[in-house]
């Protein structure tokens, strides 16, 4: 067993459109209960709330809360990414948490962004050392197939030095990028076991690169269910992971959260996201029980 990590709890919502009541109910529910990070995540081809504009509102409204992001940067230019990333963290007073992730590749998505059906780690590549450049003030010349930045200097700089870039994935390919570039890990949909080993294997390819990963900077996407969900959330879960324990990713009810909660911590994670896998009709009850069945994992 590895020894106890800093627990932070973050709330994602759940599935379908967030609309401006939700979302201030949401906001300011985990602000006052002392949750660590409203964390929302960027699904171009769904209705979902634009990460940007949500925490944009979302910081104007808390003084603590952290503001995460599922960012998905294919389709979108980096320097205006960089720029608008950097302008949120300083409005927030440096509350910006960042993943980025290559999308769901929903039908239609990769063409609607531009990408070819092998382009997507490749694109991750070429991008993030280029937001790491702007981020520490640097001027970046760059040319490729792609892009073309002929001695670009993005302002404002975020007001975190430096603004940490997580990174997503459970494939090999993903785990070796975190490590090579990448400040820390947030998977989804993956079981104790598969964690740990995900932990270890990015440890190795940071080892590998002379790079090393705070240890608190390994974490999770965790769906759950307050009561026995339909049929169709285990299926969507399986779709994704054939061959997995739908138990081991998804848990039903207050002790089986906690249980896999701890089994996540005791393989040496520390940052969950724990998002419904259904609509919530009340932010208020919503939280009351995640507060009762997690809120005090947190250290």
């Amino acid at each position: 067993m590895l020894s106890r990590v800093k627990v932070r709890i973050a709330v994602a919502p759940g599935p379908g459109p967030l609309d401006r009541a939700a979302l201030i109910d949401l906001v300011d529910g985990l602000e006052h209960r002392g949750f660590d990070t409203l964390w929302l995540s960027d699904v171009p081809m769904a209705p979902t709330a634009d990460p940007l504009i949500a925490l944009s509102f979302a910081a104007g409204r808390t003084q603590q809360l952290k503001l995460g992001a599922n960012i998905v940067p294919l389709g979108r230019n980096p320097m205006l990414l960089a720029k608008a990333l950097a302008q949120l963290d300083q409005f927030s007073d440096g509350r910006v948490l960042l993943s980025f992730v290559p999308g769901l590749d929903q039908p239609g998505e990769r063409e609607s962004l531009g990408i070819g059906p092998r382009e997507r780690g490749a694109y991750l590549d070429e991008v993030i050392p280029l937001m790491r450049r702007w981020w520490a003030g640097e001027t970046v010349e760059h040319h490729s197939a792609r892009f073309s930045f002929p001695g670009i200097t993005v302002r404002p700089r975020p007001m975190q030095q430096p603004l940490e870039l997580w990174l997503g994935g459970i494939g090999p390919a993903a785990l070796d990028r975190v490590g090579r570039l990448g400040d820390g890990w947030l998977g989804a949909s993956a079981s104790p076991a598969e964690a740990g080993v995900a932990r270890a294997r990015i440890d190795a390819a940071a080892a590998a690169a002379g790079r090393t990963i705070d240890p608190e900077h390994h974490g999770l996407s965790i769906p759950y269910a307050r009561s026995e969900p339909d049929d169709a959330v285990a299926a969507a879960i399986q779709s994704r992971r054939p061959g997995a324990n739908v138990a081991d990713i998804l848990p039903v009810g207050r002790e089986a959260l906690r249980s896999l909660l701890g089994q996540h911590i005791d393989e040496g994670l520390s940052k969950f996201v724990l998002r419904p896998t259904t609509t919530v009709r009340s932010w208020t009850d919503e939280l009351d029980w995640l507060a009762d069945a997690a809120l005090d994992l947190q250290t």
